[in-house]
């Protein structure tokens, strides 16, 4: 997917509409004590092993029949206000095999 390299959006800094200049940002790991992470649900006591907790209570992940990896990543897209120079990055991702700023 090709994306130009400004793009006319909202800045919630200044609260109104002015041009950007996007950016692509690589993805950095993911906390491990973030909310639902495996790690905590193990330390709660909820995690797979440990009595009948609905989901948790099933079978290993590798008997599951959706396991491997995603053949797309999600984008993650940086946008800086030509005005105030402040960076916003966007809500959602959007799953994109390729992704190239034109």
């Amino acid at each position: 997917m090709k994306l130009p390299k400004s793009k006319r959006t909202h800045c919630p800094t200044c609260k109104k509409h002015t041009e950007h200049k996007v950016y692509q940002v690589k993805k950095g790991k993911s906390s491990s004590l973030s909310y639902g992470s495996k790690y905590r649900a193990k330390l709660r006591g909820q995690a797979r092993g440990f009595g009948n907790h609905g989901k948790y209570s099933k079978p290993a992940i590798t008997k599951w029949k959706m396991t491997g990896k995603k053949q797309t990543k999600k984008s993650d897209i940086k946008f800086q206000c030509l005005d105030c120079k402040k960076f916003h990055v966007q809500r959602q991702g959007f799953r994109a095999k390729r992704f190239e700023i034109v």
